[in-house]
């Protein structure tokens, strides 16, 4: 019988797809189940590299499947030897590497849950976090360790080559026991240290859910190539951009260190890889880093998330890989719900589109009573699951080929003297400016009209007044005469959360904090 990997098409995804067809591609079942036997061990006779890390800084390390499998069941069982049972949480706080990798997969494999942590947080966001889930282990290098202060309740590992080594007095085979529905994963979501986000607790079964966007939202099929430069303490870079296609055995290319266009173009290139899904972030960092024309590259499949992509940027991506760049849209509690279907050829990618629900899902756009919008009528977007709507807390809107389009956050709507104007669809039209480099727009406090839109601008050149209003007409012109930024800040960079994402919510809270020292 085939393989849902065997078909390509839109149309065999509507057809040929089913939650059980799933499970034939993994070789556990539904009551037993191990992450790291799925994605590792389970494919140590491939004659393809596992993983490519490609570092911002000093050559690429290139990882073997036997080489991963081995080094974590010798980390599996030291940490049975330290005490360490199911059920408790080990934290991983590591830049990708075979340390990385080896305790990852390691820490599954002997049924503790594994916490991984960005490397960027300081000593109260990794504070914050620790005592959140409590881990008996914090595995993380030298530079780390020192920053996090004191406690009597958890170890402080450090992974560096003397570790490692060490590593080799433990037997390179492990057998894991863990059931579907053990967990695995504590995710958390790319909020800020002042209001911690709840983790995600992820079984070991969530690896076949992810597979409906593995297929279909980055595209992955066998033979692929696929690199994601997404840091893997986020959910698109761990399950999209490291479990899923490791699940299927393909070669996985990852980014270490400070992001650096430049060092993933030429990786893009050395590598021959054949599909990338990363955030709208990097592909702009592309587009403005002015080498791309400098390279040749063999992607055939293209996917981003994490927020939309502006139109100067889709441009780009298409006439530097010549393929569009496909949505795969989603959240870390509900997961991914609309693509736009890379690899297919009877998928028509349109311009600023979400794409379409993924197979078996239903996604609608609801008004404010629960009633579905008609076409192109902004509303909440909402998904169907277990007997009820459960709300993304995203606005949205769809046409009438059943496409949906990104509205921005409901908190990201401003209303100006009773007109409706959405953040995202400001910022786009601004970056068609040829100086913009960053975009983000808010609602300020306006005695006269409510609100008035205010945007923050990283620019190529010298602020001015000439520059504001350049920037101001072009939004009226591209939008309409009332929807534009009365107020235009020119600002060195903007904020963001860890994932990349811009951080329009510090921005809000900046202008509140200003009026009130104001006032």
């Amino acid at each position: 019988m085939a393989s849902l990997t065997d078909y390509t098409s839109y149309a065999d995804a509507q057809t040929q797809f089913s939650s059980a067809r799933l499970w034939d591609l993994f070789d556990g079942n539904r009551q037993h189940l191990n992450i790291a036997h799925e994605c590792i061990d389970r494919h140590v006779g491939a004659d393809r590299p596992a993983v490519i890390v490609v570092h911002a800084d000093g050559p690429d390390e290139i990882l073997s499947y036997r080489e991963i499998s081995e080094d974590s069941a010798r980390f599996a069982n030291y940490l049975l030897a330290q005490g360490i049972r199911p059920g408790d949480r080990v934290a991983i706080m590591l830049e990708p590497s075979r340390a990385f990798y080896v305790t990852l997969f390691g820490t599954m494999k002997a049924g503790a849950i594994a916490v991984p942590l960005f490397t960027l947080f300081g000593p109260d966001g990794v504070a914050l976090r620790i005592e959140d889930c409590t881990p008996r282990l914090l595995i993380t290098n030298a530079a780390k360790a020192i920053t996090l202060p004191p406690r009597t309740d958890l170890r402080v590992v450090v992974a560096d080559a003397a570790f490692m080594t060490g590593l080799d007095a433990c037997a390179p085979s492990f057998t894991p026991a863990t059931e579907a529905d053990s967990l695995a994963i504590f995710q958390y979501t790319s909020g800020t240290t002042r209001q911690l986000p709840e983790a995600v607790r992820h079984s070991h079964r969530a690896l076949v859910t992810v597979m409906v966007a593995a297929l279909y939202g980055t595209g992955l099929r066998p033979g692929d190539r696929f690199i994601c430069p997404s840091s893997p303490a986020w959910g698109h870079g761990l399950w999209h951009g490291t479990l899923a296609p490791l699940a299927m055995g393909l070669t996985v290319g990852v980014y270490a260190g400070k992001f650096d266009a430049e060092r993933l173009l030429r990786a893009l290139q050395d590598h021959r890889f054949t599909n990338m899904s990363a955030a709208a972030t990097h592909y702009r960092m592309m587009r403005t880093s002015g080498v791309a024309a400098r390279y040749h590259y063999a992607i055939e499949k293209l996917s981003f998330t994490g927020e939309p992509i502006d139109s100067e940027t889709a441009r780009f991506v298409e006439a530097t890989f010549g393929r569009p760049v496909c949505s795969m849209y989603g959240t870390t509690e509900i997961g991914v719900i609309l693509v736009s279907y890379p690899g297919a050829a009877d998928f028509v990618v349109k311009p600023g589109s979400l794409g379409k629900p993924v197979p078996g899902s239903r996604v609608e756009v609801h008004d404010a009573a629960g009633n579905p919008c008609p076409p192109g009528v902004t509303g909440e977007l909402e998904v169907w699951r277990r007997n009820g709507w459960i709300a993304t807390k995203d606005l949205g809107r769809i046409d009438e080929d059943g496409y949906f389009f990104h509205g921005g956050r409901a908190d990201d709507v401003i209303i100006s003297a009773g007109w409706t104007m959405s953040a995202v669809e400001i910022e786009d039209a601004i970056l068609k400016h040829p100086d913009v480099r960053e975009a983000a727009a808010i609602g300020v406090p306006d005695a006269l009209r409510g609100q008035v839109v205010k945007a923050f601008v990283v620019a190529g050149r010298p602020d001015d007044e000439t520059f504001a209003r350049e920037i101001q007409d072009l939004v009226r012109q591209r939008l309409s005469q009332h929807e534009y930024p009365r107020l235009v800040a020119f600002v060195a960079e903007l904020p963001k959360t860890p994932a990349g994402k811009v951080n329009r919510k510090i921005l809000r809270e900046r202008e509140r904090s200003g009026a009130s020292a104001a006032a």
